[in-house]
C-alpha cells in the first residue's frame, strides 16, 4: 500500500489495521472509549501547532486528527452503526443547512445576523434531535434550562467558563473581580479544613471549587484561563530547563540533587538577567 492524496486510501489503511486476522493487534483491540483520549490529545496538538505558527506541523497534526475520525468511523461501521461516508454526509448537510445565506436565500448579510441565524438553526436541530431520541425511546440528555447549551463534553476548564458565562446572562454573577477573590479565599479555607481532617474525597471536591472560582476570576479579568495556564506551563518548562542545565554544569541530574539545590536554581531562573 502506498501513500495517497485520496481519502479512500486512508479508509483502506484503517480497515487493514482493524482486520481481525491480519491487522495490527493494538488497533484491533481498541474501542470508542480507549481511542477517545487520543482524539482529544490530537485536537490539542493541532491547537499547539497553530499557536507555534508551524504550518508543517499543522499539516501533520491535522492528518493525525483526521485519522481519529476515520478510526471512530471504522469501529462504528464494524458495529453497523454508521460509516465514514455517513459522517461526511451528516456534516455537509449540516453546513448547507446552517448557511442559507450562502447556499439558499437569506437576509443574513452581517456577521451578527449570521451568528443569530446560526443559533436559531442549531436550536431547531436540537429540537429535531430530541424528537428523534424520543421516537427511539431514549430519555432527554438533560433538563432544559439556562445551562442546557453548554456541552458536557468540553474540557473541564472550558466547561466551567461557559457555565459561568451562561449563568451571568441571567444576572447570576458578581459585578467585579474583588468578590470573586473573596470567594477564592473562602474556598481555599474550606480546602485547608478538609485537608486537615484527612477527608481525601472531600478535599478533592473543595479543590474543584477552588479551580471553578479561579476560572470565574479569569473571566472577570477578561483573561482566558486556558491561555493563562498554558502560558504558565510554558514558563514552568523554561525555568525547569534552567534548573536542569544548572545541575548539569555541576555534573548532577535532578535525581541526584537536593530540593534546596533545585530551588536555588529555580529562583535564579526567575530573576531577570
Amino acid at each position: 500500500m502506498k501513500p495517497s492524496r485520496d481519502i479512500s486510501g486512508l479508509i483502506e489503511i484503517m480497515a487493514a489495521l482493524r482486520h481481525p486476522e491480519t491487522g495490527c493487534p493494538w488497533d484491533i483491540k481498541q474501542d470508542f472509549s480507549t481511542i477517545k483520549p487520543y482524539t482529544i490529545e490530537e485536537a490539542y496538538e493541532v491547537a499547539d501547532a497553530i499557536e507555534r505558527n508551524d504550518p508543517e506541523d499543522l499539516c501533520d497534526e491535522l492528518g493525525d486528527l483526521l485519522l481519529q475520525v476515520v478510526f471512530h468511523a471504522r469501529m462504528a461501521e464494524e458495529q453497523e452503526l454508521f460509516s465514514f461516508e455517513d459522517v461526511v454526509e451528516a456534516i455537509t448537510r449540516k453546513m448547507i443547512r446552517r448557511h442559507p445565506h450562502v447556499f439558499e436565500r437569506s437576509d443574513a448579510d452581517t456577521p451578527d445576523k449570521v451568528k443569530a441565524q446560526w443559533a436559531e438553526i442549531k436550536a431547531e436541530e436540537k429540537r429535531e434531535r430530541a424528537l428523534r431520541r424520543a421516537a427511539r425511546g431514549l430519555p432527554e440528555t438533560e433538563t432544559p434550562g439556562q445551562l442546557t447549551g453548554v456541552p458536557r463534553a468540553l474540557p473541564a476548564l472550558m466547561e466551567a467558563l461557559k457555565l459561568q458565562q451562561a449563568a451571568s446572562q441571567v444576572g447570576f454573577d458578581w459585578g467585579a473581580a474583588g468578590p470573586v477573590l473573596d470567594k477564592i479565599e473562602e474556598e481555599i479555607s474550606e480546602l485547608r479544613a478538609e485537608i486537615a481532617s484527612g477527608e481525601t474525597d472531600k478535599a478533592a471536591g473543595e479543590l474543584g471549587d477552588v479551580i471553578f472560582a479561579v476560572a470565574n476570576l479569569a473571566r472577570h479579568l477578561k483573561a482566558d484561563p486556558e491561555d493563562a495556564l498554558r502560558s504558565t506551563n510554558t514558563k514552568f518548562r523554561t525555568r525547569f530547563a534552567h534548573v536542569e542545565a544548572g545541575l548539569a554544569k555541576q555534573g548532577k541530574t535532578p535525581n541526584e540533587a537536593t530540593l534546596e539545590e533545585m530551588e536555588a536554581l529555580w529562583q535564579a531562573a526567575k530573576s531577570p538577567s
